[in-house]
């Protein structure tokens, strides 16, 4: 535990989630204690993290009931947990790369488009409720479709976020530094900004809606929110690239 406290405190990000810095990393850090003294690399854990992924997206649909919404939200969680500690073990021991930190966030679209993907096919089966605000039951096809509508949205937010972090538009190089507790102050983002950053780190609070049972009426805001960023983006673009 004196180890995990060491890598908790030597692998902090400045302005994290809230989730992350008090109950994801935390425990990552005991993962990060275990795997430091062992061959493993950040990116196997990277590899790793995806594989978990895919299990909770297949407990998603194959287990529709409430229990079963549960249990893929355990496996969910236990995949983010890698995600922190693939990062955190790069730069616990100093292994930190730009094709690592690559490699990572391609992963992260990868589980975002299996997440929306498998809520929607998990409404299909069990029935939820609707963008209407009202009951659609099982094998309702409209969950089928929101469900393709969802991946295009969600795959065009993760595509906008790549195009906008390129050194040739925002005109600072892509670097793999983490921005620790100790790093150079600089200006907090907004709350808004943090609450709306929030809403959409489904890890921070997917679990409270298997709790609550409504796992389908988070799959409308998870693509509704990535829809707004989308539009946003979108309009930032139009302005900038349709002047005269």
């Amino acid at each position: 535990m004196a180890a995990a406290a060491r890598v908790y405190r030597e692998t902090r990000k400045k302005h994290d989630q809230l989730f992350n810095a008090y109950v994801m990393r935390p425990v990552a850090a005991v993962v990060v204690a275990a795997l430091a003294r062992t061959p493993a690399t950040p990116n196997q854990v990277t590899v790793a993290s995806l594989f978990v992924m895919v299990a909770a997206a297949a407990a998603l649909i194959a287990f529709p009931s409430y229990r079963g919404g549960l249990a893929a939200v355990v496996v969910l969680e236990a995949s983010y947990c890698f995600d922190c500690a693939d990062g955190m073990l790069a730069r616990y021991k100093k292994l930190a790369s730009k094709t690592g930190h690559l490699f990572d966030f391609f992963t992260d679209e990868l589980k975002a488009v299996l997440v929306v993907s498998a809520l929607a096919v998990r409404a299909w089966r069990g029935g939820g409720t609707g963008i209407d605000a009202r009951l659609w039951p099982a094998g309702d096809a409209r969950f089928l479709l929101a469900g393709v509508a969802g991946v295009a949205i969600v795959s065009s937010a993760l595509s906008l976020t790549n195009f906008v972090r390129r050194p040739e538009l925002s005109g600072r190089e892509t670097t793999v530094e983490a921005f620790y507790e100790t790093a150079t102050a600089e200006k907090p983002p907004s709350p808004v900004t943090m609450f709306l950053r929030f809403l959409n780190h489904y890890p921070s609070h997917i679990w409270l809606w298997a709790l609550l049972g409504c796992m389908d009426v988070y799959f409308w805001l998870y693509v509704a929110l990535n829809a707004l960023y989308l539009a946003r983006g979108w309009l930032g673009l139009v302005v900038r690239f349709g002047r005269g």
